[in-house]
């Protein structure tokens, strides 16, 4: 399909205040397109939303719940009200808890659903229904999770893999109707942002994520790639296609990971939060953590985003699989 280039977009963006989200919104407005800013963060939002006026560019602010659909529909009111509508909305709100499932409360369970799968539901329906007939983009920011699994986090990966689902089930409805709306899921491994500092904890100290991390920035290039050019699914750093296809190829030995993975999310050393940004607004503002170690670009997933490096990205890994399944029937 063919949609709008981003100067002439408005894009309407989900957990804006930090992370991905602002990250996203930023680059947004960088390249000219106008923004809606959507968040629980009222203050940091509307600074952001000056920040951005004073740089010359345009951004609407909408303070939302995802997690509430009455919410988000006043965000779609919002974009309509400032500028008309929207050609792409992007889901990326989400958070995390760190524990084992039989520790975390039934309530901490629910709002974290409440948030990353519903949040994505609401508003990838909100926005069809604006979209349908004349066409645009969803981009629903998932996870390396959506594929796989990993230990202390396991409500979050839950969450993933339903907002794939979901997201197949609404790209193949919309293919059966004819409409014109691109449905792209984004899977990013590992991202420096604030996320382990906004989550709720039960461990003992706040947790790290898992090496290597890319920066927030390369995530926000492939949403707005999808904006323009929809695709079906992008990884974002090759740690998470390398990882994805490991699960895919052998379980078995992915699952013997469990305890590194383990190791690395129990090794911060600064004392913990244990509510985090779970049941309300806390920490907004920033698109980094504080990771110590290095932080990456992502040629893989640049790459990917060319069409002749995507064939030849998919090519080589066809001819890979062929030998691999070539060598297990000898």
């Amino acid at each position: 399909m063919s949609l709008k280039p981003l100067a002439e977009q408005t894009v309407v963006v989900t957990g804006a205040s930090s992370g991905i989200g602002l990250a996203t919104a930023r680059m947004a407005v960088e390249r000219g397109a106008r923004v809606v800013l959507v968040a629980r963060d009222a203050a940091v939002l509307e600074a952001e939303a000056a920040r951005m006026a004073e740089r010359g560019g345009k951004a609407a602010v909408a303070v939302a719940d995802v997690g509430e659909r009455a919410a988000v529909e006043a965000a779609v009111a919002k974009a309509v009200e400032a500028f008309g509508g929207f050609d792409t909305w992007v889901n990326v709100a989400g958070i995390t808890i760190y524990g084992e499932l039989w520790r975390v409360e039934e309530r901490d369970h629910e709002r974290l659903m409440r948030t990353n799968f519903w949040g994505t539901v609401n508003g990838s329906l909100a926005a069809v229904e604006h979209l349908r007939d004349k066409g645009g983009a969803v981009v629903n920011v998932g996870s390396v999770a959506s594929d796989l699994a990993f230990p202390l986090q396991g409500m979050y990966c839950a969450s993933k893999h339903a907002v794939k689902g979901f997201t197949d089930a609404l790209r193949m409805e919309l293919l059966q109707e004819g409409a014109p709306v691109g449905v792209t899921l984004v899977k990013p491994a590992s991202i420096d942002t604030p996320l382990p500092h906004r989550a709720r904890n039960y461990m003992d100290r706040e947790p790290t994520l898992p090496p290597p991390l890319y920066r927030p920035e390369e995530v926000a290039e492939a949403i707005l790639h999808a904006a323009v050019h929809p695709r079906r699914e992008i990884y974002v750093g090759g740690a998470a296609a390398a990882l994805s296809g490991l699960k895919a190829a052998a379980p078995n030995a992915y699952d013997l990971l469990a305890p590194a993975i383990s190791t690395f999310e129990r090794r911060g050393e600064r004392p913990r939060d244990p509510e985090g940004a779970l049941h309300g607004p806390k920490n907004g503002g920033q698109v980094r953590g504080d990771y110590p170690g290095p932080v990456l670009r992502s040629a893989y997933t640049r790459a990917g985003l060319n069409p002749v490096a995507t064939t030849l990205l998919a090519t080589g890994a066809s001819v890979a699989a062929a030998l691999v399944l070539g060598r297990r029937r000898r």
